[in-house]
């Protein structure tokens, strides 16, 4: 098989694998934590072994789609870290994107980060607990990153920033959870009580010289 025949094929799976998880996204849309593997396969068209050979097994699908989301996720975080703002707007706008995404699909967050009841008749093995916390964890040090990269923390300062980056994205996680869920206030409420919650050291830290500013 020449090059131009394998480069052919390879673009013909992706776009095939592409298909699928956007089939896979209507069903979580539809049943959030309870989308069956069933359920995805006769919305592609295709039966369940058709289904496990693109993606190895029901956790492999879990991972491609959670992969997707929390690709989308930060590219959206990263825009509003790097809007022409000052640093408490920029600080909102990222606390606000992340409550946005979560209350725009709130069946794709579920699916993503709470596990189905057994007793429904969902498939079992989408082991969410197990793929959950590598999201946030990815989630944490993309933030802490950007975080060194930007802010002037003085000695140690990528401990520290990494304390930041995962202190931060587990308070959007666990607040946006409990607000998704009993929506005791409004979204600008929510968010500005925690930027107020995390503005102290924050304002105070200087921008890293050369940094495009946080």
């Amino acid at each position: 098989m020449d090059t131009t025949q394998r480069t052919e094929q390879q673009r013909s799976a992706d776009r095939r694998r592409r298909e699928l998880l956007e089939a896979a996204d209507r069903v979580v849309l539809r049943d959030g934590p309870q989308a069956s593997m069933n359920a995805i396969a006769a919305e592609a068209g295709i039966t369940k072994p058709i289904l496990y050979r693109h993606f190895g097994d029901k956790s492999g699908l879990y991972a491609a789609l959670a992969k997707r989301h929390t690709d989308a996720l930060l590219n959206s975080l990263r825009a509003a870290l790097d809007a022409p703002a000052d640093r408490r707007e920029r600080v909102e706008a990222t606390l606000d994107t992340y409550l946005a995404a979560i209350e725009a699909r709130p069946q794709v967050y579920r699916f993503l980060m709470h596990p189905a009841d057994g007793s429904t008749g969902a498939d079992q093995g989408f082991d969410v607990g197990k793929h959950s916390a590598p999201l946030l964890r990815r989630m944490g040090e993309e933030l802490a990153q950007v975080i060194e990269d930007r802010l002037d923390l003085g000695p140690n300062s990528q401990q520290l920033a990494r304390v930041w980056g995962h202190g931060i994205v587990g308070m959007m996680h666990a607040a946006g959870d409990w607000w998704l869920g009993e929506r005791p206030c409004s979204r600008d409420e929510l968010v500005k009580s925690l930027a107020d919650l995390l503005w102290g050291r924050l304002a105070a830290a200087g921008d890293k010289v050369g940094s495009p500013g946080f």
